[in-house]
C-alpha cells in the first residue's frame, strides 16, 4: 500500500443512519453520494461503508444473506458503482464491511446445507450432533438445533447468524471470490468484521468460561490471513483493517506487521472496557481513566516496537458515544469533545472518525426499551430481567452501554428529522438535534467540526504524528494525559485535562524541551493557550498541542 496511508483519515459511515436521499425511513446509498462534498470539505480519505448487502437485518446487516448483492433498501449496484466514481473524484476511496466469520441463515449456502447432507456447502458451516457449553456473544447457548438439518450448528452471535467453517479450502476460495468482486467494482480498502474469530479448534473443548479462549486468535487464522493477502491483495493497492475481538497484542503486531503480509492494520477494544466493572458490559458504571491511558499507552508502545500498526477510534456503530462515555455531555461538551478528538487524533495509527463524532453527537438517552431496536440491546434487556435484576437498574445500564447510542440519525440540520430524511426515521433521533448540527457548526469556526477538520489537515501537514513513537508524561495522574510524540526532527507535545477543574502539575521533562526551541501552539480548545512549559496548568477540559522543531 501507499506509505501515504498512514497521514491519512477514515470516517465511518452506517448507511441506515447517515443520510435518506429518497425520503425513506433508513438511509441509502444515494444519501451517502449527496453527502460527499463535506466529506471532502473535512478532509477524510477514505469512506468506510457499514454492510450494505442484502440482510434481513436481525443485526442491522451484519446478517448477509448474499454478498454478491445490494440491499435494495440501500439502492441497487448502479447506486453503488455512482458513489465510487463520485467518491472517487473527490479524492476519497471506499472501504466495503466484509462480514465472514457467519452469514445469515437465510444464505443461499445455509439454506441448501441444512436441507442437504452431501451438499459441498454442507461443509461450510460447523455442525454438531451434541452442543458443547460455548456461550454465544448475544448471550444464550453458541449451539442452535436446526431441525431441517437434523444437527446444531454453531453461532457466536445471533441465532440468525451462522458460523463459516474456514477450515474448508472450498469456504475460502468462495469467499476470496467475492472479494475480488469488489475489488474489481472500484471498492479499494475492506474492513474485516471480527475476523479473528474465523479459525476454530476442531474438537470444540467444553470451557469453564464462554468458550472464547479457544476461538480467539483462533488456530489457523494467521495462515488464512496470509493466504487471504497472497489470493486477493497481492499485486493490489488495498488498504484492510481487521477487527480483532478479546485479542492480544502480540497478535495484532503479527496481524499488522507488512513483512506478516496479512493486514494493513488492526482495531482492537480493550480501551473501551475500561467500564465494565469485572469485565461485565451490562452494568452502568463510570469509566476508570487511568486504565484508559495505561491501555492506550501499552499499544502504542507496543505496536511502536513490533512494526504493527494500529487504526485509533473512540466511536463505532457498536459504542456508545464518546463525549457521553469519557467527556461531559451537558456544560462541557464543546471542549470535551474537542480534548477527545485531540488526544486521539495525537496517536500513532490510523485514525477513524465515526458519524456524527465530529459535530459531538452524544447518547440519545431512551428512557423506554420500546425506542431500541439492537438486538443485542433488546436481548439483554430480557434476560437481566429475566436474571432478577430491576427494571430502573437494567435500563440505566442500557442507556449507557446499547449500540443504539451509535445509530440515531446523523444530525444534518435544524429541519425537519434533522436533515435525515423527509420521512421519520426507523429510530428516533436524539433529542439535541437542533442545537447540535452540521449546519450550526459549519457556520462557527470554533465548533467541534472546525477541530475536527483542522486535526484531520495537520496529520497531512506534520510527519511525526505518523512517524513518532509515543511516551506518557502523566500514566497514574488521576485527570491528565500528556504524552510525546518523537522523531529525530521533531516533537509533539499533547496534553489533555480530562475533568471539569483546573489542574497544575510540574512535569521537568516538558521544561527541557521548551528549552531545546520554540514550541509552537498546533490546535488548542481554549483561546490564550499558555507557553510550554514544566509548570503545566490546565483549564476545564483544556486540550493543546505543541510542536517543538
Amino acid at each position: 500500500m501507499n506509505p501515504t496511508w498512514k497521514q491519512s483519515v477514515i470516517y465511518q459511515i452506517y448507511p441506515k443512519s447517515f443520510c435518506s436521499a429518497h425520503g425513506q425511513a433508513t438511509g441509502d446509498l444515494a444519501g451517502v453520494t449527496a453527502r460527499l462534498d463535506y466529506l471532502q470539505w473535512l478532509g477524510v480519505d477514505w469512506i468506510w461503508l457499514t454492510p450494505i448487502y442484502l440482510s434481513p437485518q436481525r443485526d442491522n446487516g451484519y446478517d448477509v444473506a448474499d454478498y454478491l448483492a445490494i440491499d435494495p433498501r440501500y439502492g441497487d449496484m448502479a447506486d453503488f458503482t455512482r458513489l465510487v466514481a463520485e467518491a472517487g473524484r473527490r479524492g476519497i476511496q471506499v472501504m466495503l464491511d466484509i462480514v465472514v466469520n457467519h452469514t445469515s441463515t437465510e444464505h443461499e449456502w445455509f439454506q441448501t446445507a441444512r436441507r442437504e447432507r452431501d451438499h459441498p456447502w454442507r461443509d461450510f458451516y460447523l455442525w454438531r450432533d451434541a452442543p458443547n457449553n460455548w456461550q454465544s456473544k448475544f448471550g444464550g447457548p453458541a449451539w442452535e438445533y436446526d431441525p431441517v438439518a437434523g444437527q446444531y450448528y454453531l453461532h457466536l452471535f445471533d441465532t440468525s447468524q451462522a458460523d463459516l467453517n474456514w477450515a474448508n479450502p472450498e469456504l475460502r476460495q468462495a469467499v476470496f471470490a467475492m472479494m475480488r468482486y469488489w475489488l474489481e467494482r472500484g471498492v479499494r480498502g475492506f474492513r474485516l468484521d471480527v475476523i479473528n474469530l474465523i479459525s476454530k479448534p476442531a474438537d470444540f473443548p467444553e470451557d469453564d468460561s464462554d468458550g472464547r479462549r479457544f476461538y480467539t486468535d483462533g488456530p489457523q487464522v494467521h495462515e488464512h490471513l496470509q493466504q487471504m493477502h497472497r489470493e486477493v491483495f497481492a499485486g493490489r493497492e488495498v488498504l484492510t483493517v481487521g477487527e480483532m475481538s478479546s485479542t492480544t497484542l502480540e497478535h495484532c503486531i503479527h496481524y499488522s506487521r507488512p513483512d506478516r503480509r496479512e493486514l494493513s492494520m488492526t482495531f482492537n477494544f480493550h480501551h473501551l472496557k475500561v467500564d465494565y466493572p469485572e469485565g461485565r458490559k451490562w452494568v452502568a458504571a463510570p469509566y476508570d481513566f487511568v486504565a484508559l491511558k495505561r491501555i492506550l499507552s501499552t499499544w502504542q508502545e507496543g505496536m511502536h516496537a513490533g512494526g504493527g500498526w494500529n487504526a485509533v477510534f473512540w466511536c463505532n456503530h457498536d459504542q456508545p458515544r464518546v463525549v457521553s462515555r469519557f467527556g461531559d455531555s451537558g456544560a462541557w461538551r464543546v471542549p470535551s469533545a474537542k480534548l477527545l478528538a485531540t488526544a486521539l487524533h495525537g496517536l500513532q495509527g490510523t485514525p477513524y472518525v465515526y458519524q456524527g463524532e465530529e459535530i459531538g453527537m452524544a447518547n440519545p438517552g431512551f428512557a423506554d426499551i420500546a425506542q431500541y431496536r439492537d438486538v443485542e440491546t433488546l436481548n439483554a434487556h430480557r434476560l437481566l430481567l429475566a436474571a432478577g435484576l430491576p427494571e430502573d437498574e437494567v435500563m440505566a445500564a442500557i442507556r449507557q452501554k446499547s449500540r443504539d447510542n451509535a445509530r440515531t440519525p446523523m444530525q444534518w440540520d435544524a429541519g425537519p428529522n434533522a436533515g435525515f430524511s423527509s420521512e421519520a426515521p426507523w429510530i428516533d433521533l436524539a433529542p439535541d438535534w437542533r442545537e447540535v448540527n452540521v449546519a450550526a457548526q459549519r457556520d462557527d469556526p470554533d465548533s467541534v467540526l472546525h477541530h475536527y477538520r483542522r486535526l484531520i489537515a495537520l496529520r497531512k501537514r506534520h510527519p511525526v504524528l505518523a512517524d513518532g513513537d509515543y511516551h506518557c508524561l502523566t500514566p497514574d495522574h488521576p485527570a491528565l494525559w500528556v504524552y510525546l510524540r518523537r522523531t529525530p526532527a521533531a516533537t509533539l507535545v499533547v496534553a489533555c485535562n480530562f475533568s471539569g477543574e483546573t489542574v497544575a502539575e510540574t512535569l521537568p521533562p516538558l521544561g527541557e524541551l521548551a528549552a531545546t526551541g520554540p514550541a509552537r501552539t498546533l490546535i488548542a480548545n481554549h483561546p490564550d493557550t499558555l507557553p510550554l512549559a514544566a509548570a503545566l496548568q490546565l483549564r476545564p477540559w483544556e486540550a493543546v498541542m505543541w510542536l517543538v522543531g
